[in-house]
């Protein structure tokens, strides 16, 4: 066989050695070794460790509706002035962590200010997507 053909024999094969610009072997290619990461992400059902987190300090909002107005009517706001919201009387309010709805809860006072009763918490499938999205 010619050059050519050896050369590109050698380069087909999987534990062909590396050659430089002048056909000389520098290294053998080898196979890569990984880590065993069978058990990582906490996908074996144990409780992830969470006090590496717990002092993050999070946002909480409680939405009691929603609307959309027209710059128009914004500008023509009063006291007053009563806007409509998209929820239902008594309906329950949504509870965002960071923007993303995490629970549901009803208005309740402690000590003559507002606070909220959690009612439901969303699904923690639903919850995981949420955080993963960005929503």
């Amino acid at each position: 066989m010619n050059d050519a053909a050896d050369n590109d024999e050698s380069q087909n094969d999987a534990e062909a050695a590396v050659q430089d610009d002048n056909g000389n072997n520098d290294e053998q290619i080898q196979a890569a070794e990984f880590p065993d990461l069978s058990g990582a992400g906490g996908s074996d059902g144990a409780v992830p460790d969470l006090d590496m987190i717990k002092d993050i300090e999070v946002t909480l909002r409680v939405e009691l509706g929603r609307t959309s107005m027209l710059i128009e009517e914004v500008l023509q706001l009063t006291p007053g002035k009563v806007i409509e919201l998209d929820k239902l009387a008594g309906e329950a309010l949504d509870i965002l962590i960071n923007d993303k709805l995490m629970a549901r809860g009803e208005v309740v006072v402690v000590d003559d200010r507002f606070g909220i009763r959690v009612t439901s918490i969303v699904d923690p499938r639903s919850r995981i997507a949420a955080m993963g999205s960005g929503e």
